[in-house]
């Protein structure tokens, strides 16, 4: 009876078992998303109690998008990996989304094939029904290419209400070219913020160099001085309250980018490339000058070698608040600083250069141009009129003259703005700060008329 009991017993121990194996099988399974959810609510709970059980009673901030994401610091060296890594699989992303070679030259065929006649002289054109079949047949890639918006863009007075093929295909171009020259100069942007840095564009341009066959000529050791004479073009009209970096952007809206890439053209003309500041020739050109004026070959240039610019003719009035206001070593001007110096002189048009010189006219740091500042100024031309001989100019004419040209707002205090409203700040800064600029404005009128004469003695020939 014992065996018995025992086999009984174990008879009810694999029946209850079998039962609870059953019951298992017939309950339904989690779902991959519930048993995510579990994980989840276990994590938090085990996290809060990790962290001591402080919740904030206030729970309106899980609805409160993030807008702020702090970069690693210095010493977080995996997380600065991590960034790196990840923003360089999405510039790579962004690359394989546009349009290669070999697409473009297919999109161009499909727009040749559904050209609508008839032609304008030899320019094909297309109408919306066909651009649309072309913006089918062209695939994913092109589709953003192919809306109303860009159509109605490009029309403009054909009576059929056509675009012309050559124009949107420029346009394509254009728009892959802008986004290639984005992700190139993304990949420089160390700080992943949408902006450059001194350094970075240096970067961008030493790896350049290679690229640009116009630049084939230039010796390896002279890379470096090439380098600081084109970023600094960049950084002088792009950044002028001196932050040290540059937005992207800019870089790609304005068109300095354009004639630093035009140097791959292995035939550009002699003109062109004395008229391009980042040719090998306008480069050699200001370094070669800068040369010149260091008498003492120590690298640096005093206040009495920098007297010898151009025509030599800038006051010395002038002079001293260059030094005064920009940066010098031990009272001496660098090459940057003199490329500054450059950049303003040449391009006296140009707001940015307007702005350099103004911030030196402005003797009293007020924010405008006065009586007395003007006064100061132009003393020094009358002294040099003096010294050459020449009978000086009241200055009660020239100051009505400069008033008269620029039209402030107040009439009696002239803005940066005013001067750059005007269209007249080369002028007035010239007759401010150059005995040359000033007596090119004096004589203007002699000089038309000897233009004229001149001209007309070539078509009499």
């Amino acid at each position: 009876r014992g065996s018995a009991g025992r086999r009984g017993g174990g008879a009810m121990d694999w029946k209850r078992s079998l039962r609870d194996r059953l019951a298992a099988r017939r309950a339904p399974k989690k779902s991959e998303q519930e048993l995510k959810d579990e994980e989840m609510e276990l994590f938090t709970k085990y996290y809060m109690e990790w962290k001591g059980g402080r919740k904030s009673a206030n729970t309106s901030y899980t609805n409160i998008p993030r807008f702020y994401y702090r970069l690693p610091a210095e010493d977080e060296v995996l997380l600065q990996k991590l960034r790196e890594e990840s923003r360089a699989v999405f510039l790579q992303r962004k690359s394989r989304e546009l349009l290669d070679n070999e697409e473009l030259q297919n999109l161009w065929f499909l727009l040749d094939k559904h050209q609508t006649s008839p032609m304008i002289g030899e320019e094909a054109m297309i109408n919306y029904e066909n651009f649309l079949k072309v913006g089918e047949k062209a695939g994913p890639k092109c589709k953003q290419f192919f809306t109303a918006k860009i159509f109605a863009k490009l029309l403009h007075n054909d009576p059929y209400g056509r675009i012309s093929i050559m124009q949107f295909f420029n346009y394509v171009m254009r728009k892959v070219w802008l986004h290639q020259t984005r992700i190139g100069l993304s990949l420089y942007d160390v700080a992943g913020q949408g902006y450059l840095r001194e350094s970075d564009l240096e970067n961008y341009i030493l790896e350049l160099i290679p690229t640009l066959p116009q630049l084939d000529g230039l010796e390896k050791s002279f890379y470096s001085f090439y380098v600081c004479t084109a970023v600094r073009k960049f950084f002088f009209f792009l950044d002028p309250l001196r932050t040290g970096k540059i937005k992207i952007q800019d870089i790609l809206a304005c068109s300095f980018l354009d004639d630093l890439l035009e140097l791959r053209d292995e035939e550009l003309s002699k003109e062109s490339q004395e008229t391009n500041w980042f040719s090998a020739p306008s480069a050699l050109r200001v370094y070669g000058q800068y040369l010149n004026l260091d008498k003492d070959h120590n690298g640096m240039l005093s206040k009495e070698e920098l007297s010898r610019y151009g025509t030599g003719t800038l006051t010395n009035i002038f002079l001293d608040r260059v030094f005064q206001e920009c940066l010098t070593y031990d009272g001496e001007m660098d090459y940057k600083t003199y490329l500054d110096f450059v950049l303003a002189l040449e391009n006296r048009k140009e707001p940015a250069a307007l702005q350099y010189i103004f911030k030196l006219l402005d003797i009293e740091n007020k924010g405008y141009l006065n009586v007395f500042s003007l006064n100061y100024f132009f003393r020094a031309i009358q002294e040099q009129m003096k010294i050459h001989g020449q009978e000086p100019v009241s200055f009660q004419d020239v100051k009505d003259e400069i008033f008269d040209m620029v039209k402030p707002k107040d009439p009696y205090k002239i803005s940066l703005q005013d001067l750059i409203n005007s269209s007249q700040g080369d002028t007035v800064t010239s007759i401010l700060i150059d005995l040359n600029g000033f007596w090119t404005y004096e004589n203007r009128e002699v000089l038309v008329a000897s233009d004229n004469d001149n001209t007309a003695d070539v078509d009499d020939a």
